[in-house]
């Protein structure tokens, strides 16, 4: 009786790693996924800008790659994943919290666009870019995590 009491005890405990393995991949593949997405379509933005005369430079010489804005994405989804998964753990309330989070991190993001001595085309095409990877990438990873954290 014992052995079968530790034996489900064991496969509740297996089931339930599973699971949660399953969820933490579940949330790096959306976010590879959406950040591919994302990133396609920021670069997207970033050519068409830059097809249609919007200069990319964010200082005399310094001009921005079309491909660094779809690295910049992949390489802030990632970082985004990882509060994410962080939060999933920590939170009393993950979902909420992340796209709060995540929101205000876009909201700072666009600061420095708009600072910079551009004109104010290549201010809007910046700030259309993080809106655009955000409005892509948030959903997609608030949708993998739960409504309530751990109690």
């Amino acid at each position: 009786m014992t052995a079968t009491i530790t034996s489900a005890v064991t496969t509740v405990d297996t089931q339930q790693a599973d699971r949660s393995t399953s969820r933490q991949s579940s949330l790096w593949r959306a976010g590879l996924a959406a950040g591919l997405v994302a990133a396609v379509a920021t670069s997207a933005i970033a050519a068409g800008a830059h097809a249609a005369g919007v200069s990319l430079e964010t200082a005399p010489g310094e001009q921005i790659p079309v491909l660094g804005f779809g690295q910049l994405t992949l390489f802030f989804t990632a970082i985004g994943v990882a509060i994410a998964a962080v939060l999933r753990r920590r939170a009393g309330h993950p979902q909420a919290t992340f796209v709060k989070v995540t929101l205000a991190l876009t909201v700072l993001s666009v600061v420095p666009d708009l600072v910079l001595s551009t004109d104010i085309a290549t201010k809007l095409t910046l700030v259309l870019t993080h809106v655009v990877a955000a409005a892509i990438v948030i959903p997609v990873v608030a949708s993998r995590l739960p409504e309530h954290g751990r109690r």
